[in-house]
């Protein structure tokens, strides 16, 4: 599944409308967020994750769903279940990431 981009008007129907939802926070600015990219990229098109929805949010511009999640570093991730936040984590590496998917 392709990620997909999300903001404050589009987040809460993303939410409402996906059971799973992973959420990566990140800036233009930030470089580790854009290292990150293609591993998130991957991760979407992974087997094991075909039931969960890949979504970026640019944190900058999105001030309400940066406050939903608690962003306070980049890049963040969150995890959602049925609209719920259910973990969220501050990491640049793909096995924390994977962790996380793999509990949601």
């Amino acid at each position: 599944m392709a990620v997909e981009i999300a903001n404050d008007e589009t987040l809460k129907t993303q939410l409402s409308e996906h059971s799973k939802v992973v959420i990566k926070y990140y800036a233009d600015w930030c470089g580790s967020c854009k290292l990150f990219s293609p591993k998130f990229k991957r991760l979407s098109g992974d087997e094991r994750f075909t039931d969960t929805v890949f979504l970026e949010v640019d944190a900058e511009h999105s001030p309400e769903a940066r406050k939903l999640a608690g962003v306070d570093t980049l890049p963040f991730f969150t995890t959602f279940k049925n609209g719920e936040l259910i973990k969220a984590l501050s990491t640049a590496k793909e096995e924390s990431l994977v962790e996380m998917l793999s509990a949601l």
